[in-house]
């Protein structure tokens, strides 16, 4: 058996704990579905997903690995001008300024790794029981402008795995050996989601025409509310769009209230929100775009055949 720097990679990683999965070559791309549930620390398991000539790099899922994880970037374009007009041109430099307004110092003390193009990812203990969210800084739900957070539901890629710039294959390389930290109180707080919002009022479906329509809109609603509510990172909102505009289809009917609708899906993705940029304006939106989409196409039940008599 030959020496494979991925698999080796692997190994590394599973060895400190951390549950890993084969991601496609050069990529942050999951090489196979199910990877949060499928991400292991078993070493057999890893020489079949590693073979001697495999090129997969190598992700590390953060939610079984307890790990949450700040992704610190290099300023691309423009700086917005309150970071400029304070010097950051870094991910880590926001995240230095965050600490200094709260008289902390800079988080750097823990487990460190260089990204291909210039950027960083320390590694923090998750504490225990917390639920902590994955942000996306550039789109304006994170901490700071560059700044990701990798936890539940979110992958990171693993040191000895390889991106390619401009042409040129550039490792994720450990710059800090050190033991990984616990997750700084005040980061705590910052990235614990707020509670869900109150379970909304119960709303009563307008009344059937049959038992048959009652049956099968108790069966729809049921079958929806259990797709939205086990819905995974990055299917969520597709799964929503897609409850609500299969229930839209029976509002098209008249056989159940676009209010009823909202009630169902939002109680079914209560625990979501706060999760991946996934919060209750998006929510909403999502469900009234899908029922819009729904009404237009009410649903056709068939007539069950008629007995036929000798």
């Amino acid at each position: 058996m030959t020496d494979n720097p991925f698999r080796t990679a692997a190994l590394d990683a599973a060895h400190r704990g951390w549950p890993v999965f084969p991601l496609q070559p050069n990529s942050k791309i999951p090489a196979i579905k199910r990877w949060e549930q499928r991400a292991t620390t078993d070493s057999e398991t890893i020489h079949r997903w590693w073979p001697d000539k495999s090129r997969k790099n190598v992700g590390i899922a953060c939610g079984p690995a307890g790990l949450l994880v700040l992704d610190l970037d290099a300023a691309r374009g423009v700086i917005p001008i309150p970071w400029a007009r304070r010097g950051a041109t870094h991910g880590r430099d926001i995240l230095a300024l965050l600490a200094q307004q709260v008289g902390v110092p800079d988080p750097v003390d823990t487990f460190t790794v260089a990204t291909p193009r210039g950027g960083e990812h320390r590694y923090f203990a998750r504490p225990a029981g917390s639920r902590l969210r994955s942000t996306v800084g550039a789109r304006g739900h994170g901490l700071g402008w560059h700044i990701d957070t990798r936890g539940p539901g979110a992958l990171i890629t693993a040191p000895g795995s390889i991106a390619v710039v401009k042409g040129v294959p550039v490792p994720y390389a450990v710059t800090w050996d050190l033991p990984v930290a616990e997750l700084p109180g005040w980061l705590v707080t910052a990235l614990t989601p707020p509670p869900p919002p109150p379970r909304p009022t119960v709303v009563r479906e307008l009344p059937a025409t049959s038992r048959r329509v009652t049956a099968y809109v108790q069966a729809a609603v049921a079958a929806e509310r259990r797709n939205v509510a086990t819905a995974t990172e990055g299917h969520r909102h597709i799964t929503v769009y897609a409850a609500a505009a299969a229930l839209g289809e029976l509002l098209g009917n008249g056989w159940i209230s676009a209010a009823a609708i909202t009630h169902h899906l939002t109680d079914a993705a209560r625990h979501h929100l706060g999760f991946a940029d996934f919060d209750s304006r998006e929510l909403t939106r999502t469900i009234r775009d899908g029922i819009a989409a729904g009404r237009e196409h009410p649903r056709i039940l068939t007539d069950r055949p008629t007995p036929q008599h000798g």
